[in-house]
């Protein structure tokens, strides 16, 4: 059997965290599947995305080349949105709002790392929703997002077909759990084995089995 490839667009803007991002591009780009007629075959197509063409300036001056535009890139199934200082910049751009509500609707799931939360929040994706961020952010969510379940002592907040992450290495908890909802436990389990990332509590992936997240594809 085919092994479907899904699309994960990873938004970035300048003053993007760089690990909110690169960590989870690390995770979908190394995902492979396990079982022996496909092995070895990607299970995910990550691409970098921005609102314009031109190379995006991220925390700490790494420089990056996006593969397409908000306008240009191809269909999404999973949309990452990133944090980063540049989050207080990016949550009064109405434009990328309104394509992070746009792309919500179209995709299976819709996730974000660290402040990312901000831009989530902002779009009103997380209005009645349980939501984590970066743990000095939770006070500032709390207080301009009344509406948002703010939970301070979670690392990933699994709301279906959204899911929200604290900051920054958090983020690779959160795709690792992706994967084995998608693709279970063991391809997990190997992905970060891949990565040499021993870090990943089990139960966050024994809570996303494969099996256990089938409703959570279906649309709100």
């Amino acid at each position: 059997m085919t092994v479907s490839v899904r699309t994960v667009g990873i938004l970035i803007f300048d003053e993007v965290e760089v690990l909110d991002f690169c960590g989870p591009f690390e995770v979908f780009s190394v995902a492979r599947a396990t079982e022996k007629t496909n092995r070895d075959r990607p299970l995910f197509n990550a691409l970098i995305i921005a609102e314009q063409a031109s190379v995006v300036r991220c925390r700490g001056g790494l420089l990056v080349q996006p593969h397409h535009t908000i306008v240009d890139h191809p269909p999404l199934d999973i949309l990452v949105v990133p944090g980063g200082q540049g989050t207080r910049r990016e949550r009064t751009n109405q434009s990328l709002l309104d394509w992070i509500a746009t792309q919500d609707q179209r995709t299976s799931l819709t996730t974000s790392v660290c402040t990312g939360a901000f831009l989530l929040a902002a779009s009103g994706l997380l209005d009645g929703r349980r939501a984590t961020t970066h743990w000095g952010s939770i006070d500032w969510l709390r207080e301009h997002h009344p509406a948002v379940d703010v939970r301070s002592d979670e690392r990933v907040v699994n709301e279906g077909r959204i899911i929200t992450s604290a900051g920054v290495s958090a983020g690779i908890d959160m795709a690792l759990a992706i994967v084995a909802r998608l693709h279970g436990r063991a391809t997990a389990e190997a992905t970060a084995r891949q990565m040499e990332y021993d870090a990943l509590p089990s139960g966050l992936l024994a809570s996303f089995s494969h099996a256990a997240a089938t409703p959570a594809e279906h649309r709100h």
